[in-house]
Formats: structure tokens, C-alpha cells, sequence
């Protein structure tokens, strides 16, 4: 009778490599097991660009940290399968998140009643339109860049990120903190019925 070979001693050469930063362990890695940890991750995200973001994450996971990795406990087959699957929840927790937030954005919106202008709100409104174009050169470019991308080309914080080469948590920051900038500039707009005395 012919004993095959313990996975979990294969698994132990290969995780001795990586701790020592042998980047050809890494290859091995995910020539043997990048097709499982993207497979795993499209069951839970349906999604093929999220698959490949998880299995980016799972394999410079198991680069940075491959003390992590226990093979006494387990085979890697195993242990990528259950980080890929970890890191795929997470990923469909955070979307959920952002759908919640976005549908409640909307709700907000519609909530706000559409009635046309009078002859004074015109005049406000165009004062504060010019007070908003004042308050928006009036902001540093890094945060003027993220509003114009987000309120007048219709992206996304994700979008602008992507479009600006930074991290989204800077691009979402920056878009803060110009809102924050802006709603103090427009708190007060003037109102012309006080301005000529009535």
C-alpha cells in the first residue's frame, strides 16, 4: 500500500520559504492555490472584481505575515480557503454598508419637497450659487479636486480615489472635510427682503 505524501510537510517547506522571503514560495503559492482563493471568494461575492481584490488580499496577507500559518494545525489549502472566505464576508458586509448608506442618502433626498422658486429664492439662489463658487475656489486643490469629481462629474468617493491615484480613505477625508469647509462658507446666506428693509 502506497502512503501518499503529507500535504501538511509540503506545506511546511513552502511556509519555512516564505518566512525567509522567498518570493518564488509566494509563485508556488498561487500558481497551486490562486484559482481555489478566487473561486471561494465569487461563491461569496458573486462578483469577479471583488475576487480577484480578496485573492490579492489573501496572498500579500499570506506575504506579509506567513507566521500566521500554522501547518501543524492544517493544511495551506485549507488555511487560504477560510482567510479567502473570511476576507470575501467582509467584503459583502462593507458593500451592504454602502448600499444602506447610499439608499438613506436617497431617501433624505426625495424627502426634500419640489416646489419652484419665487422671485426672492431666484435672487438667493444665485447669491448662493456665487457664494458656493466663492467657498469652492476658497478650498486647497486636493479637496476641490474630490468635490468637483463627486457633486459635478457625478463619481463616486471610490471613483474620485481611482481617477485621483489616491487611497479611497484620503478621498472620502478630503471630501469631508470640504463639506465641513463649505457648510460653514454657506451657513448664513444673505437674504434680500432684509437687505431692503422689509
Amino acid at each position: 500500500m502506497v502512503v501518499p505524501v503529507e500535504p501538511t510537510l509540503v506545506d511546511a517547506e513552502l511556509h519555512r520559504r516564505l518566512v525567509y522571503g522567498d518570493e518564488s514560495a509566494l509563485g508556488e503559492a498561487y500558481a497551486a492555490y490562486g484559482g481555489l482563493v478566487r473561486r471561494v471568494a465569487l461563491r461569496v461575492t458573486r462578483s469577479q472584481a471583488a475576487a480577484e481584490d480578496v485573492a490579492q488580499e489573501v496572498f500579500a496577507h499570506l506575504w506579509s505575515r506567513p507566521y500566521a500559518f500554522d501547518a501543524r494545525r492544517g493544511s495551506l489549502r485549507t488555511w487560504l480557503s477560510m482567510l479567502a472566505h473570511r476576507r470575501a464576508v467582509d467584503w459583502v458586509r462593507s458593500e451592504a454598508r454602502h448600499r444602506k448608506d447610499a439608499r438613506a442618502d436617497d431617501s433624505a433626498l426625495h424627502a426634500i419637497p419640489d416646489s419652484g422658486p419665487g422671485p426672492d429664492e431666484t435672487v438667493v439662489d444665485r447669491e448662493r450659487a456665487l457664494l458656493l463658487h466663492s467657498a469652492l475656489a476658497e478650498l486647497p486643490l486636493p479637496q476641490r479636486e474630490v468635490v468637483h469629481l463627486a457633486y459635478f462629474a457625478g463619481r463616486t468617493y471610490r471613483q474620485a480615489a481611482v481617477e485621483l491615484g489616491i487611497p479611497e480613505g484620503t478621498a472620502k477625508t478630503r471630501l469631508r472635510s470640504a463639506l465641513r469647509k463649505l457648510a460653514a462658507s454657506l451657513a448664513d446666506p444673505p437674504d434680500p427682503a432684509l437687505e431692503r428693509g422689509a
